[in-house]
């Protein structure tokens, strides 16, 4: 019994210290400077950074608070920022992180390094390249919720009801160290200093951006890379113009030949009519919308796949998806076979609500 009482106080003794410890200490919110933004842009042949601060006032309104600095190296940055703040900058709270596309097309991941060792950093960080200055961006102003709140919300909006498929840091990580697949993230523009616009997708060849696919082909990009997603698109047949919303879509690979590699993508889409030139559809016009719609995907996604192909850049994960279908694979030699598989896509489109038109 005494032995259990004397365990039981050492036990509370342990506890006490590891409370007392510096390191456990809370972070009290009055004391910290709270980042909830970061933009690199290139200042010369040295780094920018920029790191956004939501300042509250007395009103309940917001203002945001920038800090700027420039170095050869992140790390330089980011100890500079620190020099200029009275108080702490803590990372814990950051939603977004911006990059002007000349540092994407140069790399990203040595920028990032600084940034991704801190631990109180989340994975779901919304990543973005900019056309422009990301301290532009976060200039502006955007509503009173704060810009950095306004650049998440439009992000994760367009991602769950729009053309964006479904990226985040720890997306973005995931592809650009796994074999078989590059990573891409969304491609922002100011339009002024109230509004920002999704414009693209930024495609990266392992840290480096390559390429930039603009609006008319997101929503086809999302139904290669994204399962159920959402999205728009217009649809063009001899009847006019009709504008298809997808409520759910599902994209697969078949390994239908070796020697050369043959794979055919298979997409299914269910969706809505939700515009349409004329006030009444006619009898089988429907029809003639789905089977349009259907060519429409074929053909541009077809185009997707073998443009990706001649850049040998693969964010679809086609060489990932081999690898899982073929013992012993060598990623060396795939180098070679990728620029030889012959591409198809076939695609079955369901229209299930033809709303007020009809």
């Amino acid at each position: 019994m005494k032995v259990t009482r004397i365990l039981l106080t050492l036990l509370m003794c342990c506890l006490l210290l590891v409370g007392c410890n510096p390191r456990y200490e809370r972070k009290v919110i009055d004391d910290i400077n709270i980042a909830t933004g970061m933009g690199i842009d290139k200042s010369g042949d040295q780094l920018k950074g920029s790191i956004m601060i939501p300042v509250f006032k007395a009103d309940k309104s917001m203002e945001n608070f920038l800090f700027t600095a420039k170095g050869t190296i992140m790390r330089d940055v980011a100890a500079q920022m620190q020099q200029k703040a009275s108080q702490p900058i803590f990372s814990g709270s950051m939603d977004v992180a911006l990059f002007e596309e000349v540092v994407a097309r140069e790399g990203i991941v040595q920028v990032l390094d600084v940034f991704l060792r801190d631990p109180s950093v989340g994975a779901r960080v919304h990543l973005a390249v900019v056309d422009g200055k990301a301290q532009e961006i976060f200039e502006g102003n955007y509503g009173d919720r704060g810009n950095a709140q306004y650049l998440k919300d439009l992000i994760e909006h367009n991602m769950e009801g729009g053309n964006l498929p479904l990226t985040n840091l720890h997306s973005f990580l995931f592809n650009f160290y796994q074999q078989g697949k590059d990573p891409y993230l969304p491609y922002l523009k100011q339009e002024s200093p109230e509004l920002v616009n999704i414009t693209g997708i930024a495609i990266f060849k392992d840290e480096k951006v390559i390429d930039i696919l603009h609006e008319n082909k997101m929503f086809y990009f999302k139904l290669l890379v994204d399962k159920f997603s959402m999205g728009q698109v217009k649809v063009k047949e001899e009847h006019g113009e009709a504008t298809v919303k997808s409520i759910t879509s599902d994209t697969n690979m078949k390994l239908t030949k070796r020697k050369p590699y043959e794979i055919t993508v298979q997409i299914k889409l269910k969706g809505l009519l939700t515009e349409h030139e004329g006030t009444r559809l006619e009898k089988n016009e429907v029809k003639d919308i789905e089977k349009e719609l259907e060519k429409q995907i074929n053909k541009t996604c077809l185009k997707l796949l073998e443009d990706f192909q001649k850049q040998k850049v693969d964010p679809i994960g086609v060489g990932h998806f081999v690898k899982t279908k073929t013992r012993n694979f060598n990623f060396e030699k795939w180098q070679t076979d990728y620029q030889d598989v012959t591409f198809k896509v076939s695609t079955n489109v369901r229209i299930l609500e033809v709303g007020v038109v009809e």
